[in-house]
C-alpha cells in the first residue's frame, strides 16, 4: 500500500458528513458527521465497482455508529469518499 497522501485528497481534520447510497441504504444506516484522520493516508480504493480516483478514508467519527450488517458501533472506519460530503464550516475569528 502506497503510504503517500494523494495530492487531491481531503487533509486530515477535514469534517465531513457520511451519507447513504440512494441505491441500497447503506453502507451506514443512518448519516452523520466526522473527521478525516490521519491513521493512515487515503488511498485508491482497490474494487471492481471503484469509480475512475475514488480514495478510500479513516474517518473518526463524532459518535459511535452502527453499520447497515448491525455490526459495531464503531468510532472510526475505512470509508469510500463516494459516501462521503465535505462539511463547510464557518471561518472563527
Amino acid at each position: 500500500m502506497n503510504l503517500e497522501r494523494p495530492e487531491n485528497a481531503w487533509p486530515a481534520g477535514t469534517r465531513i458528513r457520511v451519507i447513504q447510497d440512494p441505491a441500497w441504504a447503506g453502507p451506514w444506516p443512518v448519516e452523520f458527521c466526522g473527521t478525516v484522520d490521519d491513521l493512515r493516508p487515503p488511498f485508491p480504493v482497490d474494487h471492481a465497482s471503484a469509480r475512475e480516483g475514488e480514495l478510500v478514508y479513516w474517518v473518526r467519527f463524532d459518535e459511535p455508529q452502527v453499520d447497515s450488517e448491525g455490526c459495531g458501533p464503531y468510532r472510526s472506519a475505512e470509508i469510500w469518499d463516494r459516501y462521503l460530503i465535505r462539511e463547510e464550516t464557518e471561518p472563527v475569528g
